[in-house]
């Protein structure tokens, strides 16, 4: 999984972190800020502003300030973002896909549910962490 974010982030122009924080901003179930996001990340503020810079400056994201209070940041995916993002779940897809018809469908059933297992041994072990999708 890391090698092939690598690799999309690298033909796409951008570092993995990016296509991290796209995904995260994409799929935030509320507004993200970038202090939250960097914490989802395990990253720092240095770092996020990095990060937001070459995503915004390729068109993917937009930095858009709070109605009521102006100091507050929430993070907008644009069209070009979306579109990348697409683009990179549907090559998860594709291996997903193909790995199944591989492996077989009872092998696949008891890795997903051992994943599943597993996903739920660390997040109940890991100190709380924002409100963002695993």
């Amino acid at each position: 999984m890391n090698n092939l974010a690598r690799r999309f982030a690298r033909e796409a122009g951008l570092h993995t972190t990016d296509v991290q924080a796209l995904g995260a901003i994409l799929e935030a179930r509320t507004a993200l800020a970038p202090g939250r996001l960097g914490l989802h990340l395990g990253i720092g503020s240095g770092a996020v502003t990095a990060c937001l810079d070459r995503l915004e400056k390729a068109g993917h994201i937009r930095r858009v300030r709070d109605a009521t209070d102006r100091r507050v940041v929430h993070l907008a995916c644009e069209p070009p973002g979306r579109e990348l993002a697409a683009r990179y779940l549907s090559l998860l897809d594709r291996a997903g896909r193909r790995a199944v018809e591989r492996a077989g469908g009872q092998e696949a059933a008891t890795v997903l549910r051992f994943l599943e297992v597993l996903g739920q041994e660390m997040s109940a072990s890991e100190p709380h962490a924002p409100d963002l999708p695993a």
